[in-house]
């Protein structure tokens, strides 16, 4: 629990959390008659804003940087995601109030600058090869040998050896 908080306390899940609420406030004055805009936009808005603080405490709990770069790479897609549907409502009509479109935009950019420096400080000494080769950390290559591979391992050294019941 204590990691968790540590994570809450952090500011770029306090920004996520912003933008968070700002999409909840923003999916208000998207007026409720146009339900095309209700059925896509405000459910899309909200899916993206829920998706970028979860993903923040997924890499934190993670802590793996190949984890953490693919919880990284779809908050970044969920990001830019809701910064072009928020623009898009500039030119519904029956939208009045663009400035909380603008408040929004502008805290999507705030939390991207966080972004960088979050992703920045990511332990790329901490992973696990990733075998699809998107999220191995620079001169990791997918088609390198795994260095686990020379670990030998005999599952007999650690299950039900019969050796095992004469010491109960």
């Amino acid at each position: 629990m204590a990691r968790l908080d540590e994570t809450h306390k952090m500011p770029i899940f306090q920004k996520a959390e912003q933008i968070l609420k700002l999409t909840e406030g923003l999916v208000h004055i998207i007026p409720a008659e146009n339900e095309f805009l209700q059925e896509t936009t405000v459910r899309f808005m909200l899916e993206n804003a829920m998706i970028i603080p979860a993903k923040i405490a997924g890499a934190e709990a993670g802590d793996l940087y190949d984890l953490r770069m693919e919880n990284a790479a779809i908050i970044r897609k969920a990001a830019r995601e809701l910064y072009v549907q928020a623009g898009s409502l500039r030119y519904e009509d029956g939208i009045t109030d663009t400035d909380y479109i603008y408040l929004l935009r502008n805290t999507i950019e705030e939390f991207r600058f966080l972004f960088i420096d979050w992703v920045a400080g990511f332990d790329v000494w901490n992973y696990i090869k990733d075998s699809w080769g998107l999220f191995n950390p620079p001169g990791v290559n997918a088609h390198d040998k795994d260095p686990d591979e020379d670990i030998p391992f005999n599952p007999n050294d650690f299950f039900n050896s019969d050796d095992d019941d004469d010491d109960l």
